[in-house]
């Protein structure tokens, strides 16, 4: 099996991991939702995203909250 596929299949299973978790990390919140990580740090700061620093350096973030936060202002 070549680099490229073998890769392809460790980030699939990656994500596959990820998906099934309940805390997500800065890194995953931003693959999960396709934001930049200097666009959630921004949102972070102005605390417009719900989100965790347990220790006050890290970022969390819950999924279930992560997608409320997500599909708000739903439109008709």
């Amino acid at each position: 099996m070549n680099d490229l596929k073998l890769e392809n299949r460790l980030m699939r299973i990656e994500q596959l991991l990820a998906a099934n978790k309940e805390v997500l990390t800065l890194e995953e919140a931003c693959d999960y939702t396709g934001i930049s990580q200097s666009y959630i740090y921004k949102l972070t700061a102005a605390e417009k995203i719900p989100h965790s620093k347990p220790l006050g350096k890290k970022i969390y973030f819950e999924r279930k909250k992560l997608n409320a936060w997500l599909l708000q202002n739903e439109k008709p």
